[in-house]
């Protein structure tokens, strides 16, 4: 890998982790471990905090924090990144190291007749993302990132971009969402259209999506669709 760049040590993580396409959550989670953890030793440089360092602060994550199983692997996950691909310390002890046991249990799943209350109790946009959340399977942060050129009507599909693993991916588009769908464009063409005429906006949030899609949504039902009118 390249030389760093960067001065200081969470920069230099960041720079790390953009080279290696990290997502932004994993880089978000891995500078706070690491900053905590920093902090956790008196603003000690991490060059100089060992094995018995990393001990005392995983330790005390799950004995004061008492966090989750899974936080604690995060932690110790960004520790070993920061080690490894930061500092260049090969510590073979860190992957030695005990990891918390995650208890496996049955999750728990709403019958359709309680996610079609749950949809009830929402209004406006917020309803709407709820069910567009729910029928396509996407995570929040897809949501949050569609564009107009990602929504296909014609053949039932989205379009996510940069998802997990930052690829691009095709779900269906819930049939009892196209009309909620096709006025929510309607409003934001409203606010486009605004801002246009303030001077704000730019060629991008003009984009029409014209990919021809090998592989659809079309043929699959959203689970949505099958919700029981409440």
């Amino acid at each position: 890998m390249p030389p760093l760049k960067s001065a200081k040590v969470l920069d230099q993580l960041r720079e790390r982790i953009r080279y290696l396409h990290y997502s932004i959550r994993t880089e978000e989670a891995y500078v706070y471990w690491v900053r905590t953890f920093i902090r956790f030793h008196g603003l000690r440089h991490p060059a100089t905090l060992g094995g018995v360092e990393v001990e005392a602060f995983l330790s005390w994550l799950a004995n004061t924090r008492n966090v989750a199983a899974s936080t604690h692997k995060q932690a110790l996950s960004a520790l070993l990144f920061f080690n490894g691909k930061v500092l260049g310390v090969d510590l073979p002890w860190m992957t030695e190291m005990g990891r918390p046991r995650t208890m496996r249990r049955l999750p728990v799943v709403l019958s359709p007749e309680e996610v079609a209350r749950i949809f009830c109790l929402l209004e406006g946009e917020h309803r709407l993302f709820a069910q567009l959340l729910y029928g396509t399977g996407m995570r929040i942060n897809e949501g949050l990132q569609l564009r107009v050129k990602d929504l296909d009507f014609e053949r039932s599909t989205i379009i996510i971009r940069e998802g997990k693993g930052g690829k691009d991916r095709a779900v269906m588009l819930p049939q009892r969402l196209a009309s909620g769908l096709r006025d929510q464009l309607g409003r934001a063409r409203v606010l486009w259209c605004a801002d246009q005429a303030a001077g704000r906006g730019g060629v991008a949030t003009t984009m029409i999506y014209t990919h021809v899609l090998k592989v659809g949504g079309g043929g699959v039902r959203s689970p949505i669709d099958s919700l029981p009118d409440v």
